[in-house]
């Protein structure tokens, strides 16, 4: 196997640059005052939507995660209320996403609907119970409290005209009824419809009412006479009706006269002009694609519309186009007069199953969704291009070389080939051929020319299918046919994946009967088997650069396969769950799979190792495609986001490397400051490096210097507040080691008394920081503690003890001085004996001293040895006249004990007493060392 050339720098890691989420999911849909933004609910989140960019720009959310039931913008673009189940009226500055007031909306079931009046003053809800509310915004009050409805009040309206006080209301009684604000009372019940109606149309003078229903009529009032001055049967349910301006040249749209024209959007998912006076349609919106009704059957037509059904309609008068809403949440712009298609903006994508670069430059991306519909977006701008044709839900994709084309599978047992005009960017289908017995699950375009996709089915068989040649100036309607070259049945189960040689002369295929087959692509005939993985195999992928072929298998693990001996050479195991796809990058070196743990992980082939998981989605990983440039990524998931991820291998390794040099200059200037004692900017920078090592050796080299406890109160004092914290901060750390526990409490100590409690509390993280300061200086209390308690017990020794040296003569009256007072000239350590042996008592005293500090030596040194021998030398005596010798010293000691001789202070000889007193032997003593070390351990 070849590996890539050695000066290929390898990724190390991708980021998100750019995602495509679900913001709408059913229910209102607004367009503020200027039309700069479409508002709509998605869950518990308004999520509010620039137009011109496609861009979300802000979601404003419920802090008790209740899912919003209804909404209403204010006309002047001031409120915004939201209504959540939880009983709850919010108003909101929705541009700065903050909530200015909350109150209990009173109602006992959730609020249904919700809109204000044309003064944006009073608003109006209708709850679930029958009952509607208005209130005041200004004044913060509920003003009107209307019952009589019947069931749900799902539709609230004011009069266009403010003065006239009115508001019309509906309930599942079918009924329109109307209201009079100045007594409360319902005026009258307008009943024309037998179904629910769906909206109410006003003309600009408030005169005539259009009305919708799902009963397939609109009907035209006159609100003065409140009497049916027409009924216009629409022959669908309709769900949203527009008027038509007066003004304006509508001739396009069959307007031949002055007159009432209105607009409706229903189950037939087509916009229909109708012409009041006369009842009639002049135009009718023409469906992209008919969609036949399954087969066996006859659908009516709201069952062969139910899946393009349109259930709002808002009229933009500011810049003339009209809004419309579809039932699979997808949001389009036309432009009036001529109702030509302008944006369109899709909601909500439900499971993304697969995802592929597409275009010059990869400049946009087309999605198979859990819909017969397939959706184009371009990533400069997010407009997408919605394409009809498929019956059924599409499960794969697949790019031709070039970008320009593409293939597709579906549910409905179909292949459809695409292509995009490199001017317009408009996509449409070219080609389509049908003969799987069942789903087709996988497709794979040829690589060199666009000749020929290869497709695997649920009937266990793959097809080669031969794409025809594109002839110059055919028609855009006509659809061309795909014709079959060969079909070989592969598998025994499912054929979930097939894929293409780079040379167009292989094929590969893998089944959920957990094998990988290897075939020729000019008979289909078998060539090799590989056998290993122990369950199916998602995703199978030939290597751009070598004779390899990777398969991702439902086992978690990926493996690669030699073409030679079809021989397993490595085998890649990382993922908790299903690998769902594996592509090649990094010119074969390296490996991107995808999961149904929701993970993407980046291998390298060489090291058998996974460079890093990217961690971004919440379901399983379905679709996942590189750039032909190698720097980008999209993967698709069940979680309905699509992500794009860019490689910033070498934006990081740039940045690692200045940070790095940035650290080196920083340390070199700590040194520098530290050496010229500017320690306020020396701790500082410690402080911004967020080096606490650094900045205990600060704090060291402060408390060291000549008034370092001042020097170090000057210099914390002047200390910013963040850098403060900081420090305060590292003293939690610092104080858990017993070496810079000084260090730390010295720290807090200037910050207590220079800072009242209640400042320091107002630090971030103070109270957690003083919870962790707290039980590690009790423990060293007790240390502290201990330590005091030995060294007064050794005070009281000492106190008891005799220094020997003196005659009792000489001592006596005088008292022991335990101040660490060192000799003038130290004791050596060896000494020769030149004193005569005739210095009688004080020189057996001084040879009974050696010989017990000599025994405590010796005691240091070897463990229970406690029969030395004492030698004494002075008089000639050794052995056993030794240890007479120490009994009669010690009944001397006894006798000036009993004297009174001890007062508990020895004079200021005794130290060099006890510093002379040693054995002798042969000419040579030792000093005893017992008593410096008490000493030191007193001082």
């Amino acid at each position: 196997m070849t590996m890539a050339s050695n000066t290929l720098q390898f990724k190390t890691n991708y980021a998100v640059s750019s995602k495509i989420e679900p913001f709408y999911k059913g229910g209102k849909v607004q367009i503020n005052k200027d039309e700069k933004y479409i508002l709509c609910t998605c869950g518990t989140r308004v999520n509010i939507l620039e137009i011109a960019t496609g861009q979300l720009t802000r979601s404003i959310e419920q802090d008790d995660q209740e899912d919003i039931t209804s909404f209403a913008l204010s006309p002047d673009d001031e409120f915004l209320v939201t209504a959540s189940r939880a009983l709850v009226l919010k108003q909101w500055d929705w541009r700065d996403g903050v909530c200015t007031r909350s109150w209990r909306a009173i109602h006992n079931t959730p609020v249904a609907s919700m809109t204000f009046d044309p003064s944006s003053t009073l608003l109006a809800t209708g709850g679930c119970d029958g009952t509607i509310k208005l209130w005041d915004v200004l004044k913060q009050y509920c003003t009107h409290n209307l019952k009589g409805s019947a069931g749900v009040v799902h539709l609230v309206q004011f009069h266009p005209d403010s003065s006239v006080l009115q508001l019309f209301s509906s309930s599942l009684d079918c009924g329109i009824r109307v209201w009079d604000l100045r007594s409360s009372l319902c005026v009258c019940v307008l009943e024309s419809h037998y179904s629910a109606v769906t909206s109410l149309a006003f003309t600009p003078d408030g005169s005539t009412m259009v009305s919708s229903g799902r009963d397939k009529i609109c009907t035209v009032w006159d609100l003065k006479s409140r009497e049916v001055v027409r009924t216009v049967p629409v022959y669908e349910a309709v769900e949203a009706v527009v008027l038509l301006p007066e003004e304006g040249d509508f001739s396009q749209l069959g307007v031949r006269a002055k007159g009432l024209h209105f607009i409706t959007a229903g189950s037939k998912g087509v916009l229909r002009l109708w012409e009041a006076g006369s009842a009639r349609c002049v135009f009718s919106q023409t469906p992209q694609v008919s969609t036949p009704p399954p087969s066996g059957e006859e659908a009516g037509p709201e069952e062969e519309w139910s899946q393009r059904s349109l259930t709002y309609c808002i009229h933009l008068p500011s810049s003339a186009r009209l809004a419309i809403v579809t039932a699979e949440h997808n949001i389009l712009l036309y432009q009036l007069p001529a109702l030509a298609l302008q944006q369109q903006f899709v909601g909500y994508n439900d499971e993304v199953l697969d995802v592929k670069f597409l275009g010059k430059g990869d400049s946009h991306i087309v999605v198979a969704t859990n819909s017969p519909q397939l959706k184009v977006f371009e990533l400069a701008s997010r407009s997408c291009q919605i394409l009809y044709g498929h019956t059924d839900t599409v499960l794969a994709l697949d790019i031709f070389r070039k970008g320009s084309m593409f293939a597709s599978c579906s549910k409905d047992n179909t292949v459809r080939v695409w292509r995009m005009d490199t001017l317009s960017g408009e996509v449409r289908c070219v080609a389509q051929g049908s003969g799987h017995a069942n789903a087709v699950g996988s497709i794979s375009c040829s690589r060199l020319k666009e000749s020929f996709v290869v497709s695997g089915s649920l009937d266990c068989t793959v097809k080669v299918w031969d794409v025809p040649e594109q002839q110059e100036g055919a028609e855009e309607a006509e659809l061309q046919t795909l014709s079959v070259r060969t079909t070989e049945k592969a598998h025994d189960k499912d054929v979930n994946g097939v894929a293409v040689s780079p040379n167009d002369k292989l094929l590969a295929s893998g089944s959920q009967d957990r094998t990988v087959k290897v075939w020729s692509l000019a008979d289909l005939a078998l060539l090799g088997v590989c056998r290993g993985h122990r369950r199916g195999v998602w995703s199978v992928q030939f290597s751009p650069m070598d004779q390899v072929l990777a398969s991702a298998s439902a086992d978690g693990s990926v493996k690669l396969w030699g073409l030679q001996d079809f021989s397993c050479l490595k085998t890649f195991e990382g993922h908790d769950a299903s690998v769902l796809k594996v592509v090649f990058v990094s010119r074969g070196s390296q490996l991107l799979t995808s999961g149904s743990d929701g993970l993407v992980k980046l291998w390298t082939i060489k090291t058998n190792e996974c460079v890093k998981t990217l961690d971004a989605h919440q379901d399983k990983v379905w679709g996942l495609h590189a750039s032909r440039k190698d720097d980008l990524a999209v993967t698709g998931s069940a979680d309905s986001s699509i992500m794009l991820w860019q490689d910033v291998s070498e934006i990081e390794l740039a940045e690692e490397q200045a940070q790095q040099e940035d650290q080196i200059l920083k340390q070199q200037e700590l040194s520098n400051l530290l050496q010229e004692k500017k320690f306020l900017k020396a701790l500082g920078l410690a402080i911004s490096l967020d080096q606490p090592h650094t900045a205990l050796r600060v704090i060291k080299e402060i408390r060291r210097g000549r008034d370092g406890e001042q020097q170090l109160e000057n210099t914390l004092l002047r200390l910013r507040r963040d850098q403060k914290e900081s420090v305060l901060r590292y003293c939690a750390v610092w104080n858990t080691n017993a070496r810079s526990c000084l260090d730390a409490q010295a720290v807090v100590q200037v910050l207590l008394r220079h800072h009242p409690p209640e400042e320091l509390l107002q630090y971030q993280g103070a109270r957690n920081i003083l919870e962790a300061l707290v039980p590690y200086t009790d423990r060293h209390m007790q240390r502290i503690g201990r330590l005091l308690q030995a060294s007064m017990f050794l005070d009281y020794m000492w106190q008891k003890m005799r220094v020997t040296g003196h005659s009792s003569v000489e001592t006596q009256g005088e008292s022991m001085d335990t101040s660490p007072v060192a000799p003038a000239t130290p004791s050596p350590l060896f000494i020769i004996d030149t004193s005569p042996s005739l210095e009688g008592e004080r020189g057996r005293q001084e040879d009974e001293e050696g010989g017990e500090k000599e025994e405590e030596e010796e005691d240091a040194t070897e463990e229970n040895q406690e029969d030395d021998a004492d030698v004494s030398v002075a008089g000639g005596k050794a052995g056993k006249n030794g240890k007479t010798e120490r009994g009669r010293e010690e009944t001397e000691m006894a006798e000036e004990s009993a004297s009174g001789e001890s007062s508990g202070e020895e004079d200021e000889g005794a130290d060099a007493g006890a510093g002379d007193g040693r054995k002798r032997e042969n000419g040579i003593g030792w000093s005893s060392e017992a008593l410096p070390l008490q000493m030191e351990l007193i001082r």
